[in-house]
């Protein structure tokens, strides 16, 4: 690691072991990023060389989903978990140009996060972040910070970009979209993307997936790509709006969406759930 490198992080930031908020910076053309992750996202190219565009398809489903929910749907307040470095269109600048005055709890336990987070938002009375792991439900919704900003007597946007597939089979991710989504008020949607292996329908994609997977747990020590099947049971109590769970440029596309269709197409699904 060039010691320049060093010297430029932040205090806490470990820069000799990658992250996966900053290999997602890299991938999105961020410069929050160090050596060690480019390396990962180097070889995560040469599996999916269009992995950038699956990036770009994940800022647009967060996009889409959250002026559906702001506009459409009525929601005010967002509780945004896993919420990853910021960049240009974050949850909060979209909710308000739709919603003014529209509340934002970012969530993440990232340490580069939440200094950025924490800078970003320190004059923002309508947004704020909160350090916790999306499995400390208890943490997330009982933090003073969430309850100054959330009403849980009334709807809410929970949203789950990019962060499941980070959860372990072990972690249950099916309980923990459960015990995040419980205490919300009825009418209250639920966002989520998550990577997919498509499995016999697309079985050099699949190869593509578990070869990924493979990468993303030597050298992050996590990453699933979970079947169709695996994923949804996430959406069990809810009411699966239409498309329902679908690659993510399928979920109502804007005619100015730019990720095309690519082998990361099919490895990289979402979907939105109404709380009866």
């Amino acid at each position: 690691m060039p010691e320049s490198e060093q010297e430029i992080a932040p205090d806490g930031i470990d820069t000799s072991k990658p992250s996966v908020s900053r290999v997602y910076d890299y991938m999105l053309g961020g410069k929050d990023n160090y050596e060690v992750d480019r390396q990962v996202a180097a070889a995560a190219l040469r599996i999916a060389p269009d992995a950038p565009e699956a990036a770009q398809a994940g800022r647009e489903f967060l996009r889409r989903t959250v002026r559906h929910l702001a506009g459409e749907a009525g929601i005010r307040q967002f509780i945004d978990v896993g919420s990853g470095l910021p960049t240009q269109g974050n949850v909060h600048e979209i909710a308000q140009s739709v919603t003014p005055g529209a509340r934002v709890v970012y969530v993440d336990h990232d340490p580069i996060v939440l200094i950025h987070g924490r800078a970003l938002l320190a004059a923002d009375q309508t947004t704020t972040i909160v350090e916790a792991d999306a499995r400390e439900a208890g943490k997330i919704l009982d933090d003073p910070k969430t309850r100054g900003l959330i009403d849980f007597a009334e709807p809410v946007g929970l949203l789950m970009f990019s962060i499941l597939h980070h959860l372990a089979d072990a972690d249950d991710p099916a309980a923990v979209v459960a015990r995040l989504a419980g205490p919300l008020a009825p009418g209250s949607h639920v966002v989520i993307s998550h990577f997919h292996n498509p499995g016999e329908a697309h079985p050099e994609v699949s190869k593509q997936a578990y070869a990924a997977e493979k990468l993303f747990n030597e050298n992050l020590g996590t990453g699933r790509w979970r079947t169709r099947e695996e994923l949804l049971p996430y959406f069990d109590g809810l009411e699966l709006l239409e498309p329902g769970l679908v690659p993510l440029p399928e979920w109502r596309p804007d005619p100015g969406d730019r990720a095309a269709p690519g082998i990361t197409y099919h490895t990289f699904v979402g979907g939105v759930g109404r709380k009866p």
